[in-house]
């Protein structure tokens, strides 16, 4: 998976899953994506939270630098207003205060997002491993790259996000080569306590922390299914929300 701001429910419990969890870090940056950005909810619906980046052309998400290293007090000061009559957001927001306010010492967008997805993972209970592909230095673009990564890693199975279909269904020859099994993650967002009706999903999972507290794995959990195999997903793909296609 790609380095993910604040990712939602779906993108832990794919890490959950996993024996090894790759954040697939070199690859093109895309402007407006998950990456540098996620939604909060509040009273008057989805609110985008967006980094700030220096971006040019051709840039690797390891790469890309934050334009305006003290943004993160305003993406603070946006959950308080909107999370702060929430059961847990006293139990958890001085933690991600201080998360924010330690990866603000680097100026990398990547380290940003890493942070905050391995302090999640942690608050969670999710103790799967987490590798960066720039450090594994392996080539080869879309398909071909992953299938290199997972054969790096040893890996007998890879279980890969359902945007992922898209280009995948088509090389799938690149892991058969290899020995490599493709299972698709199926998954079924989950409803649980919200501060505002109604009921909006696939906000970011900091939502969930907010609402549910030490509950939140269970909560995620619960939205589970049986991986698709290779001939089960085209009809799934079709009906994504847009926060299940990040690959």
């Amino acid at each position: 998976m790609q380095p993910a701001y604040l990712p939602w429910l779906g993108y832990f419990d794919l890490m959950d899953q996993a024996d090894v969890f790759v954040l697939l870090d070199s690859v093109s940056f895309e402007k407006s994506s998950w990456q540098q950005r996620n939604r909060i909810k509040t009273a008057q619906g989805l609110q985008w939270l967006t980094v700030p980046v220096r971006r040019r052309f051709g840039q690797l998400i390891s790469e890309v630098e934050i334009k305006t290293p003290a943004f993160w007090k305003k993406h603070l000061r946006a959950l308080e207003i909107n999370y702060h009559r929430t059961p847990y957001f006293q139990a958890y927001f001085p933690a991600l205060g201080r998360v924010y306010e330690q990866a603000a010492e680097s100026t990398r967008l990547v380290d940003l997002d890493i942070r905050l997805i391995e302090w999640l993972a942690s608050t969670f209970g999710i103790g799967t491993p987490i590798v960066k592909s720039s450090t594994l230095k392996v080539q080869g673009k879309r398909t071909a790259l992953v299938a290199s990564i997972c054969e790096r890693l040893g890996c007998s199975t890879y279980l890969s996000p359902l945007g992922a279909a898209v280009y995948l269904l088509n090389e799938l020859a690149e892991f058969s080569e290899r020995g490599i099994e493709v299972l698709f993650h199926h998954y079924d967002h989950p409803f649980y306590r919200q501060l505002y009706e109604p009921f909006l999903s696939h906000a970011s999972v900091i939502d969930l922390l907010f609402n549910e507290g030490e509950r939140s794995l269970e909560v995620i959990q619960s939205g589970r299914q049986k991986s698709y195999l290779p001939d089960e997903v085209e009809c799934s793909v079709a009906r994504l929300d847009p926060a299940e296609k990040l690959t």
